[in-house]
């Protein structure tokens, strides 16, 4: 299968703005890059990128004074298989985990595990350990949190979307992440691109999605407690602990918001053309970007 997928971002800065950009498709997918326009910018500026501490590709610029944009256009190769199912998965005991796994047990900015672990072993301490474990906390995230554009907020935790019971994918995200690591069972936030293919098409426009990755044995899996069930085409563009570490754009200054296009959907040929397909954003989208 062959995914279309970009992005547009257009930026006002009131002062010359470092940046940093975590939009860079992640390591592990660039194997399947079958054509793309590369990162381009208006105006021109230089660009380096880096590798973080979480294994994500960022970009670093300094955003002129005025009116910006960013843009990327490319052609993915993907297996076409949805998530994939290890109900048999067990949990690794804490004590036999990977050193590199272990910090996805800790609490973090959004993911207070401290005030949702005696929450967390009420709902879920009888499930099996492992996957139906996984898949309930999922349920439950699924059923207890409202999606609606119009919920989101770039400074509500786990804690507060629990309470609230409404948000964005990031709550989603951030809830669930925080009651698996609540239950000793490693998990990280995810960040990407998620087209409808094979689903419905959803009349929104287009935006970033966000989901989680949990380590039972076997290695990371997938799941995603907004839709709740695989889906075909995830492109990831970055990893961490949660939002805060896989900022879309993070600037360190002033800014406002202009544009904000992404694409993503299934393409029938081999790559031929460079024409951005364009998409509105809707006005109540959520923030993608962080001061």
């Amino acid at each position: 299968m062959l995914i279309r997928l970009g992005y547009e971002i257009g930026i006002s800065c009131a002062q010359p703005t470092p940046m940093i950009l975590s939009l860079d498709l992640h390591p592990d997918r660039r194997a399947d890059i079958r054509w793309q326009s590369g990162v381009t910018s208006h105006p021109m500026v230089p660009m380096r990128t880096y590798v973080d501490q979480f294994g994500n590709r960022c970009r670093r610029l300094v955003a002129p004074q005025g009116e910006f944009t960013v843009r990327y256009d490319a052609v993915v190769e993907d297996s076409g298989k949805a998530d994939v199912i290890a109900e048999d998965a067990g949990e690794v005991p804490v004590d036999h985990l990977p050193a590199e796994a272990l910090i996805y047990l800790l609490g973090s900015r959004y993911c207070e595990t401290d005030l949702m672990t005696p929450i967390a072993w009420q709902l879920f301490g009888n499930f099996k350990p492992g996957w139906q474990r996984v898949q309930a906390i999922c349920d439950f995230v699924h059923n207890r949190i409202s999606f609606s554009y119009g919920y989101a907020r770039a400074s509500r935790t786990a804690g507060q979307a629990y309470d609230e019971r409404v948000g964005v994918c990031r709550d989603f995200a951030h809830l669930a992440v925080t009651l698996c690591r609540a239950m000793n069972i490693p998990a990280r936030y995810a960040t990407g691109y998620l087209g409808d293919i094979n689903v419905p098409a959803d009349p929104a426009p287009m935006d970033f999605s966000a989901w989680f990755e949990v380590y039972l044995e076997g290695g990371w899996y997938t799941f995603d407690a907004r839709h709740n069930v695989p889906r075909t085409g995830r492109v990831v563009l970055a990893r961490g602990r949660d939002a805060t570490d896989v900022p879309i754009v993070h600037t360190f200054g002033a800014h406002q918001l202009l544009k904000f296009e992404v694409w993503t959907y299934e393409q029938k040929s081999e790559p031929v053309a460079t024409e951005l397909r364009r998409a509105p954003r809707a006005a109540d989208a959520p923030l993608s970007l962080s001061a």
